[in-house]
């Protein structure tokens, strides 16, 4: 179990490194390039951060980068954490409470998703609207630590409208017309969803899946941070299209976006 002390150490460490941030963003697979926008960057790698946990998955380097970004100071943690790697829910989420530590009042989560509108195609940016738990995990269960939150956050505004509207606005300045709106739907991996579960999904309202996120939000929200999630739609959930999964696909299409995706995400930053 993660403690307050151990969330505390860690902040301190980082802080020392590399300082604090008024805005933290978090990149999923294929989209850690994202930290060459900083400017004046300094990073710290997880493994040196004592009690902190290591990214193990494929293309997360492992690295906390601090810098300014359009004049404000913007952290960005460029590899995450996930359930499937073997890590408890509240080592996972550990990092958001770092940020809180450090200042962070908004947080940017993206990732790398399978489209299940089937209006989308690989390459669609999507602006999450809600999301939908479906792995029968929670990383607020267990003690509450009432220095965060309350012990029954509302989720109402998982994602806060404010910064969706701001999200929306940006694509349509940048003339970004690969931009959607939608659910995103956690399962917890790290194999692909089954036909069948993305049927589900469907039914479930969801218009993407993936591994990660979920539990960022929530822990977010019970620090009473700004959320704002932004999915990049690498490949068609399985069953829609009549060929297998590959998670080469999934980086070979974030990295064709990622200039656009990159353009976003400067640009909503910017107007924050």
């Amino acid at each position: 179990m993660v403690t307050y002390e151990q969330i505390v150490n860690c902040a301190g460490a980082i802080r020392s490194a590399v300082g604090g941030a008024e805005i933290g963003v978090v990149l999923g697979s294929g989209l850690g390039d994202y930290v060459e926008a900083l400017e004046d960057a300094k990073y710290i790698d997880y493994k040196d951060i004592p009690g902190f946990p290591v990214s193990t998955a494929p293309g997360h380097e492992g690295r906390w980068w601090t810098g300014k970004l359009h004049g404000k100071t913007v952290c960005m943690m460029q590899g995450r954490l996930h359930a499937y790697e073997g890590y408890d829910l509240d080592l996972i989420t550990m990092p958001i409470r770092i940020m809180k530590l450090l200042g962070v009042e908004t947080l940017i989560l993206t990732n790398a998703a399978g489209g299940v509108n089937e209006s989308f195609k690989p390459g669609t940016l999507m602006i999450l609207t809600d999301c939908i738990n479906f792995s029968g995990k929670n990383p607020l269960t267990g003690p509450n630590m009432d220095e965060f939150g309350p012990r029954f956050p509302d989720m109402t505004y998982a994602y806060a409208p404010e910064l969706i509207d701001l999200c929306e606005k940006q694509a349509e300045k940048i003339g970004a017309d690969c931009v959607r709106k939608g659910v995103y739907m956690w399962f917890n991996g790290p194999c692909y969803e089954t036909p069948a579960e993305i049927r589900l999904a469907r039914v479930c309202g969801a218009d993407a899946v993936g591994m990660s996120t979920v539990p960022e939000t929530i822990i977010a929200n019970h620090c009473g941070m700004k959320v704002l999630g932004v999915s990049c739609i690498t490949n068609m959930a399985a069953g829609i299209l009549n060929q297998k999964l590959d998670h080469s696909e999934v980086v070979e299409v974030a990295n064709r976006v990622k200039a656009t995706f990159r353009q976003l995400l400067d640009a909503t930053i910017e107007a924050m």
